[in-house]
This record gives C-alpha cells, structure tokens and sequence, in this order.
C-alpha cells in the first residue's frame, strides 16, 4: 500500500495506540494536519502557545501511561514547547514531541526559524533524532514509542523536514504496536527485600515515580497493610497510595509534616520503589543522604541506569512496579510480624492532615480547603504548577483517586490550567480543578481558550497575593524588609473568566469563598474563583513575612 509520507506518520500513530494529539498549527507541518483532518481514530486538541500544548501532552501521558503527543512547528514553536520536554523527563512521564522542520536542502544555512533539534534536546529528552528518509517512519515512530514508555518514561523529540512529509507513494509498511516490557523482580533478591523487612525495627517505604499506576497502587498497598508497613509518597506523588488506607503516613518534598521527616530520619531501612529520590523529595539530598549512613536502603526502579547512579543502594530491585508490587502481595510475609508504626504514622498524619478550625486570616486558605473538602469529589483531578499556594493542596487535599494529582515534580509554572485542560479532555465525567497563584496562572491562562472551544468542564481556584510568593518568602529569608521585583499587579481574574464564557467570582473571605464555590459546583464550563489572600499567609507551613522579619 502507497500513501503519502504525512499520511503514513499518522497511520503509525494510530497503530501504537494514540488517540490524541495537541497542537498550535504551523506551516512546517501543514501535510500532518491536513492527514490527521481525515483521521478519525486521533482527537487534534488545537491549543493557544506551545508550552500549554507541551504541558498537555506530558499530563496526558501521566493519566494513561501512553505518550502523549504533541505536534508544533520549528524555532520559536519548538523553543516554546522545550519546557514540556524538560517537565516530561524530571516527571518521567512518557511523551513524544514532534517538531517541523526547514527542507533537508536548505538545513545548516540558518533558515527561517532553523535549529539543530537534535543537538538542542539532546540534554531534556530521553532520545531526539530526525527523520530525513521518509521511508523510515515507521521505524522512528516505533522506536520513540517504545522509548518513551520503557524502563524510565519520558519524552522523545523527532524533527520532520517540511519537504519530507510532502513525499508520496511511501510503501513502507506500518509497524505493529509496541508494549513496554513488564520485567518481573528476581525472586532470590525479593526473598533478601522479605527478609531485610522482616530484620527491620523501624522500616519506611517511599513509592511512586517512574511507571506507577492503578494496579501498583493496588497490590503495593495491600502488601504494606498486610505488614503494618508506613508508606510516604515522593514529591507531588500523592495519589500513589490511597489516603485513606492505614498505613499512609503522608508526602514528602516542601514543607512535610516534622513527624513524618523524623519518621524518615529514624528508618533505619528504606524501601523506595519507583522514586528517584530527588532534590525535592530529600530535602536537598539532605533527609536522605546518598550514602544514607545507618539505613539500609532497598531500590525497586524499571529502568537499570537509574539504580545506584546517585544512592548507594543495599539492594536494588529492577523491575517493573506493577510486577513487583504484585510479587510483593503475592509473597508469603508469615516470618514479618506486622509493624504498629503504619497506623501510628497514618494517625499523624491525619492529624496533620486536619485543617484547624479558627481562622488566622479573612480567607484564611487552610479553611477554604477544608470547604473544598467538603463540597468537591475526593476523587477529583487536581491539577498545579509552581508556588507556595500549591502547599495548601498538598497538606490538605486528600488525593483519593488514581489519577488525581496532575502537578510536575520539576517545579514549573504555568502548568496547572493546561493540565486541567488535558484532564477535563481525558475524563470528562470526573471533577477537573485547576488550582494556580496569581503568578502561575498567568504563565498559561491563555488556554482556557482552549477549554472554551472544547467546552469543557473545569474550575479554577486561584490565590491571588500579588506576589511571586515562593520567591517572596526566600527574599525575605535572605533579605528581610527588601522586597524587590516579586509584586505583581494583576487583572480581575473572575472578568477574565468570564471574557472566555466562563463564570467567575472574585472573594475575600471564607464566607464569601464558600458561598462561590457551592454556585462553582452547581454549574458547568469553565468557572473560576478569584481569591484575594493576604501575603503573611506565605506558605501551608505557617511561615509569614512578619515571622521571617522577625528572624
């Protein structure tokens, strides 16, 4: 069968199982739309700049497993989509982005909007190639989709020359679907994990990261409650374990609870399995160091380069985490009698957990988040970029589903609403919240755009202090009473909200908060809550700039 070499791209794309594609148009790939206009089988999501369209396809791959795909055109396109590549690696979530190209005749000439694509992402992606012969397609299309979803996810990038995709009568055939492999854990080092466990006073499992999903969640949470064993989440990894099991002890990264670091400090064995054990998650490789003196530390991690390439590791366990956590439910545990620190640590973190009853502020934020828990699903998807306004959601929200925290681990702003978007798009039936700060929003507001011509259903919750708060409180950490190029003066967030066909409301006070959000929840499309908060609430932990001064 003949066909045309942007005809055969889409066709490979529809064999490995993608359903989605999302896009701001341009010339250098005219071809593809015109060939994904007669696709059925693919939704082409057209979306206002290149980062959202990036951010989108990184949280579509964390909701489904499959990369999600982006499509943009060269230079300036490209350059903008970057920061959903370098989110997609940190978060290892499996995405492919492709990028049009100049004609393979005028390359190295510094073209209109010309970049050596490999060379520029090589440092932020998994593999990034370009296709110059279009009789290869399917091969490149096979190989970055099974890259981007094996051992590691992440993301792959493949330049397409424009003339190249205008070729005709491709006779290749397209390549069937590839799976990502399922290694199984070596049962003589799960036998030595069962009895490093078993030898434990004080063990501590920390999971969720690379290649985490419903069925680990399942099996990994059975097995710890069979044993009594306390499980923390890694950073932004909250839906990893349900929050109401018993032995959920909390998440760590910024601003944990103190009873749960000292949790960690004491462990004297870490099962880690599926985390990185990065910056944010170790506090600046500080609460875990990496040679961890006087802790044992067992690694379970589906991609070999990861284990001891930063952690020296006791035991490590290559394996893909469903089917170790399934062999670990699986395993006879009759020599480990059951830990009492599960509960306990569940109890603390409950307690934790709690928003207190007394207000401190006229929209005190830990109240309002008591209010969402009451008035929203517990399963709801929420979806965050970068700021201490994201604390409060952390503390708070209790994370109930699978997916149902969207929020990328590399601390970038801007992402929230274009993950919302992905969301609201993925699962429709669901409750999508798109939780931002003043600062984060306006990095990739533009796309609710997108969520108006795709009417969709998502509500926005914005903080607004008028300030990049997380840089604020560091200012004042370091340089008390300096505040300098950190205000921010904004719009009417509920008006632009409502410029899109949206409905908005713009708050003070708890009261008034609540009151917004029991109309938000009894309407459709896009809604948005516009928060005026004050910036002595500088973080969920209880600092403040008064407090900071005072130091």
């Amino acid at each position: 069968m003949t066909r045309t070499a942007s005809r055969l791209l889409v066709d490979c794309l529809v064999e490995q199982g993608c359903d989605r594609v999302f896009t701001v148009p341009g010339e250098s790939f005219l071809p593809v739309l015109d060939s994904l206009a007669d696709c059925g089988a693919i939704d082409t999501v057209t979306c206002r700049q290149e980062g959202g369209v990036a951010f989108m396809a990184c949280a579509d791959g964390a909701m489904t497993g499959k990369p999600g795909v982006a499509f943009v055109t060269r230079g300036p396109g490209a350059t903008n989509a970057s920061i959903g590549v370098h989110v997609a690696m940190q978060d290892s979530q499996p995405m492919i982005l492709f990028v049009g190209d100049v004609d393979r005749g005028m390359r190295d000439r510094e073209g209109f909007q010309e970049v050596d694509f490999p060379a520029f992402f090589a440092p932020l992606a998994k593999w990034a190639a370009k296709i110059d012969d279009a009789s290869r397609i399917p091969e490149y299309v096979a190989r970055a989709w099974s890259t981007a979803i094996s051992g590691r996810p992440g993301p792959v990038v493949l330049a397409l020359p424009e003339d190249m995709l205008h070729e005709v009568d491709i006779a290749s055939p397209v390549r069937p679907a590839v799976t990502r492999p399922a290694q199984a854990p070596c049962p003589d080092a799960m036998g030595t994990m069962m009895r490093m466990i078993a030898d434990a006073a004080a063990p501590l499992a920390i999971v969720g990261g690379a290649g985490w999903h419903e069925r680990s969640r399942h099996y990994f949470t059975e097995f710890a409650e069979r044993i009594g064993l306390p499980v923390a989440t890694a950073f932004r990894r909250q839906d990893a374990l349900p929050p109401s099991s018993s032995v959920y002890a909390g998440n760590l990264g910024y601003g944990p609870n103190p009873k749960l670091v000292e949790r960690v400090k004491q462990a004297d064995l870490l099962l880690v399995v599926g985390a990185r054990l990065g910056e944010a998650t170790t506090d600046g490789y500080s609460l875990i160091t990496p040679d961890h003196p006087d802790q044992s530390l067992i690694h379970v991690h589906p991609d070999p380069v990861e284990l001891d390439s930063v952690y020296r590791t006791d035991l490590a366990l290559c394996a893909d985490m469903a089917e170790f956590a399934e062999s670990a439910a699986l395993w006879d545990t009759d020599d480990i009698i059951p830990f009492d620190a599960g509960p306990q640590a569940h109890d603390e973190w409950l307690a934790w957990n709690t928003p207190r009853e007394e207000p401190q502020f006229d929209l005190d934020l830990a109240l309002a988040m008591q209010s969402a828990r009451r008035l929203l699903p517990d399963d709801a998807i929420i979806c965050n970029g970068a700021g201490n306004y994201a604390g409060w959601w952390h503390r708070y929200w209790p994370y109930a589903g699978f997916p149902s925290q969207l929020a990328p681990t590399a601390g970038a702003m801007g992402y929230g609403v274009p993950a919302a978007v992905a969301a609201a798009r993925r699962f429709p039936d669901r409750c999508v919240v798109a939780a931002a700060g003043d600062g984060c929003f306006l990095m990739n507001g533009q796309e609710l755009a997108t969520a108006a011509q795709y009417n969709l259903d998502l509500l926005v919750i914005l903080f607004d202090n008028s300030t990049y708060g997380t840089i604020r409180m560091h200012q004042e950490r370091e340089y008390p009473g300096r505040e300098a190029s950190t205000h921010l003066a904004n719009p009417d967030f509920a008006l632009m909200a409502q410029s899109y066909g949206g409905w908005g409301k713009r708050v003070a006070t708890n009261a008034e908060f609540d009151a917004a959000l029991e109309e938000a929840v009894a309407k459709t499309g896009i809604r948005l809550i516009h928060c005026i908060t004050d910036i002595e609430q500088l973080s969920a932990s209880g600092v403040t700039v008064s407090g900071l001064r005072a130091k």
